[in-house]
């Protein structure tokens, strides 16, 4: 095999990549990155990304979690090519190849019984040896098995010299075939096995590269067994470009798992990661060119190629995550941020007021939950719900310095946040106290919280009603204090 990235394993092939999740649940952030390198891949080189579903565990294969990862593809912007393959529905064909091999005396029969091969393993482990099939009924006659009796179907792989994996991103990386055993194609009911079912798709496919996680490169080796077989069979079984790309890791090092947090990508979305936001991470995680860290969907096709795939396992960094999410919010279009932001709020929400909002609003956020979080303060009914730290900002004293507010922006004009400003610091010099002395109660008075955009902004987003009315609302009478 070639280690060419740019070519179809030295042809002139289109270049077709596939990407294969199995439903599970939810769309893998791992996976996600895994389909998001094969479409990239295939983007860049002018061919075809194809999507298949591997279904073939019917107890978590429901239709639920195939909508799940369409769901989570769609939403990160993932357009594959041509209609998604399921693996269930290929189980005949996978067959027919199995029963090819067989009739070119390149697979055989298997009788042994699962008592026989249970016994076997014992043996292999008490001598420390492998756990694998000893070839038993490799040269054996079916006829000396009883009548009737139930069998596998094997492939009969070489005994002597090496199979070579020339990897995209691993480099050369070679076995011996005494290492790999005569494994299992059909089991004894006919069911096909993972092993021949993804190697049948992938040559069906016309798949020109797999590129997957690297804790399938063991599995290369004895599917390139069937695809070496079945050489000479049929037409159209050349060997791929494999490319098998490092895991990811959490902050600690150790594989990404639920202890580390969200695991799928609806789990993201939920957390108030933009799209654009995760696809930028995840070609980011693992994948580099030069310094450059900000780089669009457009840049990412005409940029991405394999060479530029690390060897090492990438670490997954929440801090660096929401960066660049900020920056994203911050690029986005505001209508389409009050969109998203009318959403998380419900129906209290006014999408031309949000959009008003957003050049304030957006400027700190690093995610969409936040951004709602802080835009809320607009739609809140009176009286305020306080938080437990605003409420303590709201002494009598502050509640004093509230009416002086209310009387000094009664008369104000002009409300925009310039003059408002300005009011309120000439306010504060006449009062001989700093700015902040009359900001933290009027940002309680006015939001409920004691965080929130600049208070110039709030007072003009609110309007000068409503900003007067929630006031008042929490201020004290002038009087003995004057």
């Amino acid at each position: 095999m070639t280690s060419d990235s740019d070519k179809s394993a030295g042809t002139d092939r289109p270049v077709v990549t596939r990407f294969a999740p199995s439903p599970t649940g939810f769309l893998h952030i791992g996976n996600a990155r895994t389909g998001l390198f094969s479409w990239l891949y295939a983007r860049h080189n002018g061919g075809k990304a194809l999507l298949r579903i591997e279904d073939t565990d019917k107890q978590r294969s429901t239709q639920e979690a195939i909508d799940v990862i369409f769901e989570g593809l769609d939403w990160l912007g993932l357009k594959f090519d041509d209609e998604p393959v399921f693996q269930s529905e290929r189980a005949a064909r996978h067959a027919e190849v199995a029963l090819k091999l067989l009739e070119a005396g390149k697979a055989y029969k298997c009788f042994a019984t699962s008592e026989e091969l249970a016994q076997m393993r014992d043996e292999q482990r008490a001598a420390k040896k492998p756990l694998r099939y000893d070839g038993r009924w490799r040269d054996r006659d079916p006829s000396e098995a009883p009548q009737d009796a139930p069998y596998t179907v094997r492939i009969k792989t070489p005994e002597r010299g090496e199979t070579v994996v020339d990897d995209a991103v691993q480099g050369r990386v070679t076995v011996k075939n005494s290492e790999i055993d005569d494994f299992i194609l059909l089991r004894a009911d006919g069911s096909p096995t993972y092993m021949l079912a993804v190697v049948v798709d992938d040559m069906d496919m016309g798949c020109t590269h797999i590129i997957r996680g690297d804790d399938h490169l063991n599995n290369a080796f004895r599917q390139l067994q069937v695809i070496h077989a079945m050489q000479g069979i049929e037409d159209g079984w050349e060997e791929p470009t494999y490319a098998h790309v490092p895991l990811i890791h959490g902050n600690d090092g150790a594989k990404l798992s639920k202890r580390h947090g969200a695991l799928g990508v609806r789990d993201y979305r939920a957390m108030g990661i933009l799209p654009e936001a995760l696809f930028n991470y995840l070609l980011r995680l693992g994948w580099g060119h030069g310094d450059k860290e900000e780089i669009n969907r457009d840049e990412a096709i005409d940029l991405f190629d394999l060479s530029g795939v690390g060897k090492s396992p990438s670490r997954f960094d929440m801090k660096k995550l929401l960066n660049l999410n900020g920056h994203y919010i911050r690029q986005a279009d505001d209508a389409r941020l009050a969109q998203i932001a009318a959403a998380q709020i419900g129906d209290t929400a006014n999408v031309a007021l949000l959009t008003e909002a957003m050049p304030v609003l957006k400027t700190r956020a690093r995610d969409m939950n936040e951004l709602a979080d802080g835009a809320a303060f607009l739609f809140k009914q009176r009286p305020l719900e306080m938080t437990e730290k605003a409420a303590a900002l709201l002494d009598d004293e502050a509640r004093g310095r509230l009416a002086k507010i209310s009387d000094a922006l009664s008369v104000e004009t002009d409300w925009t946040t310039d003059a408002l400003e300005a009011n309120l610091k000439a306010m504060a010099e006449k009062l001989e106290m700093g700015l902040g002395k009359l900001a933290q109660p009027l940002r309680a008075a006015l939001t409920g919280q004691t965080t929130s955009p600049g208070i110039f902004d709030v007072l003009a987003l609110l309007g000068k009603d409503e900003s007067l009315a929630r006031i008042n609302a929490q201020a004290l009478p002038a009087g003995p204090t004057d």
